[in-house]
This record gives C-alpha cells, structure tokens and sequence, in this order.
C-alpha cells in the first residue's frame, strides 16, 4: 500500500484527498501547515507528496526546495493560484505536476495513481543498468547518471525521464500533448505548461547554448524531437 502525504491547510480538502486516497488502496496523513509538512516529509516514509501552495508556518514553495534537496519522490502541487507564473515556480523548483483547485476527487486519484506507477518503473527500470549515448550527452539507466561531455549534470525526475525518452526515441517528433501523456501518464487535460518547463529546465542543463538548442529542438506548430546529429 502506498503512502500519501498531504499537507493541505484546508482541513475538509484534506478529508476529502485522504477519503478517496484511502478508497484507492492508499494510505495518507495530513499536514496542516508548511513545517509539520516538510518534518513529515522529510521522514522517508511516503511515495508521494500532495503539496498546497498557500500554507502557514511555510510556504508550499519552500516545502518543495527542501523535499526535493532530500527526496526523488513524485511531489504534486495542489493550488488555487491560477498564474502561470506560480505554475512555472514550483515545477521550476522541482514538483512534478500540479492540480488546480477546484479538482474532481477522481481526477486527484488518477494523477496520484499515474506518478506513482510512472515512479515505480524507472525505479524497476534502474536495475537493468544501460548506457545510451547521443553526441557528447551519456545517460547511464542503472544509475540515472547523467553526463555532458565529462560532466555529470544533476536532473530531477522528469527532466532525466523526458531525456531519456528523447534519447529513446531521436529525431521523431512529439506534441506537448504527447510528451505528457507518455511521461507523466495521462491526457494533459489542455495545460502544456508542465512540459514547457520541464523542457527548458532540461535545456538549460544539456544545451552549451539553450536560446539554440543543439539536441532539443521546437518543431513550429508540431511540438519537439531529439536531434540525433547536429
């Protein structure tokens, strides 16, 4: 049984999350505010963070820097703040994905379900140890070890599994709608901002140059391919 964190100020939200959690077959504890949050957090024993933006003590952004210094765990933001720029702050800082508010409870489940099976087969996946390579960029799927030219570069979840993908599959041409779909494992319900920032994060980290990217490059009006050879 999985093990859910939510740190949620919003005490009939929060019942809500952990009531159709726990019909989910998953277990889940409350937070009800930013530092009970990341001290439970912190502890190692959930598969999964559902994080609230607004919240006393800490705020929901900070909570995410410190999980994610520690942890590799899918971490969901779940706000109400409806400004891209909030969107692209947190998944910047290293959430996976967000649920606006007001949310259908089935929706939650499903996207909590999606991350958490997705988290599970590049874990399984890790034991089969490989090494891919494309121009000066080496990903080592045991490891999860990254390397442009002999330079190890430090990728959070999503950005190693978008690469890899990429790297899997080069010069073909997907949609945000598609990138979503096979990396984060559902419809993307119309929002493209997760994979834009995760695009751009991973282009600052693998591109000499990110404004010209050599190996991520936009297809106008069609989405994005892994180029094979510059």
């Amino acid at each position: 049984m999985k093990k859910i964190l939510i740190v949620e100020d919003d005490t009939d939200i929060a019942e809500i999350e952990r009531a159709y959690l726990e019909l989910n077959d998953c277990q889940a504890d409350i937070a009800l505010d930013g530092t009970k949050g990341l001290e439970m957090g912190l502890s190692g024993e959930y598969d999964l963070v559902l994080l609230d933006l607004m919240l006393p003590g800490v705020d929901g952004f900070t909570v995410c820097t410190k999980l994610r210094e520690k942890l590799d765990i899918p971490i969901l933001m779940v706000t109400a703040r409806q400004e891209d720029i909030d969107k692209i702050r947190g998944l910047g800082l290293g959430a996976d994905d967000y649920i606006e508010k007001p949310f259908s409870p089935g929706v939650l489940t499903a996207r909590v379900k999606a991350h958490l099976d997705r988290y599970d087969r590049l874990t399984n996946a890790g034991q089969h140890s490989a090494e891919i390579r494309i121009g000066d960029i080496a990903v080592n799927t045991g490891t999860h070890r990254v390397y442009v030219g002999d330079t190890e570069v430090s990728l959070k979840n999503k950005e190693y599994e978008l690469l890899l993908f990429f790297m899997e599959n080069p010069d073909l041409v997907f949609s945000r709608d598609r990138l979503y779909e096979k990396i984060w494992g559902m419809d993307s319900f119309g929002d493209s901002a997760t994979v834009t920032v995760h695009i751009n994060r991973l282009r600052e980290k693998i591109e000499k140059n990110p404004s010209r990217p050599r190996y991520i490059e936009t297809v106008r009006g069609a989405g994005y391919r892994f180029r094979k050879s510059a």
